[in-house]
């Protein structure tokens, strides 16, 4: 049995847009890698990580890489990398996915998970599961053993159940800091802060594209509500020859601007570098919105570079590159990154 560590900044320096290319004004053709891979555990908070704290997240985010790192390296897929990432996190009590998933109004959990395959644009997804141990393992099966993308509620669960899938009681999810965290929340009736969902986006030798992503939703949120996750385009995407994305944020938001498919848009049609297209949605659009309500994104292009991005104070994130590139962190550590 896992030990988990109880209780992320990197990201890409804040330059100009014209410093991305030579004295010829011609942007040159980034390095091809042959694997990489990038995790979140969700975005939020309104003040920086201590660093005592953020060096102890930084040993678990690593643990969680090494799952899906290894599949890599000895030349497994990228969707068989980011399921087992993420099925890491779900167990994790830290986050908001799977054991520790957010309460809603009534106390209860409600999961939601989604995965695509860049290769082939499959993908499955699942919504207000209560009872599945890992959510991301039904979406794969959704994706694998069945015509459709999207199953909720009981007919996910009874799904799940037919494919052999571990069944817990929903108490199951439940954690102390949870149980505070709703109470104090009822009390003040205020949403809870989008932080916590986990995500993974990979690239393999192959160059084949994958993404998943898994979340308890937004805390305090009504009975039945479905937020960005489980909707392919909104939260998650992947696409081979372009990007995949794996999203954490305001779900409504994110569906009402379909993050994950805008920033593969503006890849695909408008000729964008992945910088410029996160920086386009995130900024320009998501951070105009309701007063800024913050999230992030993490993505890999089809040369295997990565761009983690966010508008909040912190993101939990860690990455990994067959050149090596490696790291994990939590806070930003360039507030003027927007400025690009």
């Amino acid at each position: 049995m896992r030990k988990f560590i109880s209780i992320t900044l990197f990201v890409l320096s804040g330059l100009f847009v014209a410093s991305c290319t030579d004295n010829s004004g011609v942007r040159p053709e980034p390095i091809q890698e042959e694997w990489s891979i990038v995790l979140h555990g969700g975005a939020g908070g309104k003040s920086e990580m201590p660093a005592e704290d953020e060096e102890i997240f930084k040993i678990f985010l690593n643990e969680a890489l090494v799952e899906g790192k290894t599949i890599l390296e000895n030349g497994g897929s990228a969707l068989d990398a980011v399921q087992a990432t993420v099925i890491y996190l779900e167990d994790c009590p830290l986050f908001n996915a799977g054991k520790g998933a957010v309460m809603t109004s009534d106390k209860r959990h409600e999961l939601d998970a989604c995965i695509m395959d860049g290769s082939n644009l499959m993908a499955g997804a699942v919504a207000g599961l209560t009872d599945v141990k890992n959510p991301i393992k039904a979406a794969r099966l959704v994706m694998e053993k069945t015509p459709h993308v999207l199953l909720i509620g009981e007919g996910a669960s009874h799904f799940a159940k037919e494919q052999g899938l571990e069944i817990v009681p929903n108490s199951y999810f439940t954690t102390e800091g949870r149980v505070k965290e709703i109470e104090k929340l009822l009390s003040e009736r205020k949403q809870g802060s989008p932080m916590g969902t986990v995500g993974c986006v990979a690239i393999d030798k192959n160059g084949n594209i994958a993404a998943a992503t898994s979340t308890g939703g937004m805390a305090g949120k009504k009975w039945g509500r479905v937020g960005d996750v489980p909707i392919v385009g909104a939260s998650t995407i992947a696409h081979n020859g372009v990007v995949g994305v794996s999203s954490t944020g305001h779900g409504e938001l994110w569906i009402r601007q379909s993050v994950a498919h805008d920033i593969y848009a503006l890849m695909e049609y408008k000729g964008m570098t992945l910088k410029e297209a996160v920086h386009e949605v995130l900024w320009n659009k998501i951070d105009k919105m309701e007063g800024g309500t913050g999230g992030g994104v993490i993505c890999i292009d089809a040369t295997g570079d990565i761009v983690m991005d966010f508008t909040t104070k912190i993101m939990f994130r860690a990455w990994a590159k067959s050149s090596g590139d490696t790291g994990a962190a939590v806070n930003r550590t360039n507030p003027e990154e927007k400025k690009i």
